[in-house]
């Protein structure tokens, strides 16, 4: 199978760096699955994503716990810790847990970080399918600056491939849905390690089982776009992404940069929604236990820019405390089919601070997305001519779900950080 043909459109889902670091249990992924069941698959949120240190029984936050023993099996695999994921015990893995997301109609995932555990190498544990040990694949020198977990992998000599392919064959049998592989799309401190995404894609197809592909951190390089897109379904544009109005601010220029690279099976990441309650075992981001420092105006500008350029949408806080407001950025079905549905997603243009994304839909809608960036209120205008429209229209205010006047251009007065979001039919 292509790997575009699995995530057609952006995945939509939770992941649990947001509210829980590096220690989320099993209690809570599957607190927040039932949520996602109950309220919000319906509107197509379906992924439930154990992020980093699952395999570290002492992880107790954000915070990385140098050269910490983790749980590993046999053949140079990490294995969750038993006292944070019960139902892995006696070598079931993740496999009850994703049984059980799978049971309320969604989909599991986990993040992996890149390379062979460090104490695999040091122990010269065994690889699967293979005479080759840890220590003959491992890359010394290849490591993350920010976590001592792993070595890379040196995929020159014999046994890399089969350590790569033991590992999603593993993954697989637990029924693995997407996998997030940390410390391998860029960052400002090391490059791309493009060979070992390659290998990475080459065992996901010899595994038998779907699997969408997410690579982080970043920001990715503009230059590696073609390469992403032949091994990935997501990658990351920007670095650990947080409730910062900088950063929503920058992540306009990004989006304008990648834009041109959106496509089925192949998504551009801005990254997650830090959204509702979050940083409640998490220190990131400037922040501890708390809800979203993102205004109201900000948390719409962010999941409009989100929906009209189609980043994957990874909520980031404890569902099961969302309120009403929270709940209602993550329902809005007008919105969604935005995120979901368009295509020809643009960046119309841009005038200091004034910014106008556009796309299409299939019958022959046209979505225009209005932001206004500034610190004072600004009037953002767009004409029909600017879009290739030829007559008036019917105008809908999607956020607000209300009807406007017929019209034959755009035009609002927005407060500072502010947006909307149209569509004309």
């Amino acid at each position: 199978m292509n790997h575009h043909e699995i995530a057609k459109t952006p995945p939509m889902g939770w992941n649990s760096w947001d509210c829980y670091g590096a220690s989320v249990t099993e209690e809570e992924v599957r607190g927040n699955a039932d949520y996602m069941a109950k309220h919000l698959k319906e509107f197509g949120w379906d992924y439930v994503v154990v992020d980093i240190q699952w395999f570290e029984p002492t992880a107790n936050s954000s915070i990385y716990h140098k050269f910490a023993p983790l749980e590993m099996d046999e053949y140079s695999r990490l294995l969750p810790a038993t006292n944070r994921f019960p139902s892995a015990k006696n070598g079931q893995g993740f496999k009850p847990l994703a049984d059980y997301v799978h049971s309320l109609g969604l989909k599991f995932g986990i993040h992996i970080m890149r390379g062979i555990p460090r104490q695999a190498v040091h122990a010269n544990s065994a690889i699967l399918g293979t005479t080759a040990t840890a220590r003959d694949i491992a890359h010394p020198n290849s490591i993350c600056p920010w976590n001592t977990d792993m070595y890379g992998v040196d995929s020159s000599v014999a046994g890399a491939q089969a350590y790569y392919d033991s590992l999603f064959q593993l993954y697989a049998e637990w029924g693995v849905d997407f996998i997030k592989v940390d410390d391998i799309a860029a960052s400002k401190l090391y490059d791309t390690h493009l060979d070992e995404i390659i290998m990475i894609r080459r065992a996901i197809d010899r595994c038998g089982r779907p699997i969408v592909l997410s690579l982080s951190p970043g920001p990715a390089p503009l230059e590696y776009a073609e390469s992403l897109i032949q091994n990935a379904n997501m990658w990351r544009m920007t670095d650990d992404y947080w409730d910062h109005w900088h950063l929503l601010y920058d992540m306009f220029e990004r989006c304008e940069k990648w834009e041109k690279h959106v496509g089925p099976g192949h998504w551009p990441d801005c990254d997650m929604l830090p959204l509702g309650h979050i940083g409640i075992r998490s220190v990131d981001g400037g922040g501890a236990d708390r809800w979203t420092r993102f205004t109201k105006d900000e948390q719409v500008t962010m999941m409009t820019l989100w929906s009209i350029f189609r980043s994957p949408l990874m909520f980031g806080g404890e569902l099961r405390d969302n309120d009403d407001w929270t709940h209602s950025l993550l329902t809005n079905r007008e919105v969604l089919s935005v995120h979901q549905n368009s295509h020809s997603n643009r960046l119309l243009y841009r005038k200091d601070d004034k910014v106008v994304w556009t796309a299409k839909g299939w019958s022959d809608e046209t979505y225009v997305a209005l932001f206004n960036l500034s610190e004072t209120p600004q009037t953002l205008d767009v004409s029909f001519n600017d879009l290739g429209i030829a007559s008036s229209k019917s105008i809908r205010d999607l956020w607000n779900q209300r009807d406007l006047e017929t019209a034959d251009r755009v035009s609002s007065l927005l407060q500072p950080h502010s947006s909307m979001l149209l569509k004309l039919t």
